[in-house]
């Protein structure tokens, strides 16, 4: 999760719309957002994320290797 910022001028998403844009699970959103690959901000029991961390992500080609064989 994001630590508290001005989010005044963003423009949030929410985790099935990042799933969506991304092409991920929404399992695998939550898990940048808990692992803090993917700033977010809770609303009641929901997360926001900011749109131009999702671009940001995109433009930079993320991509994530775990294990030694090179599968995730």
């Amino acid at each position: 999760m994001a630590p508290a910022g001005n989010f005044a001028e963003a423009k949030f998403m929410t985790v099935n719309e990042v799933a969506e844009m991304m092409r991920v699970s929404r399992m695998t959103v939550y898990r940048m957002i808990h692992a803090g690959e993917l700033p977010a901000v809770r609303f009641g029991r929901s997360y926001r994320v900011p749109e131009n961390a999702v671009q940001e992500i995109l433009s930079a080609g993320y991509t994530e290797v775990t294990g030694t064989d090179g599968r995730a």
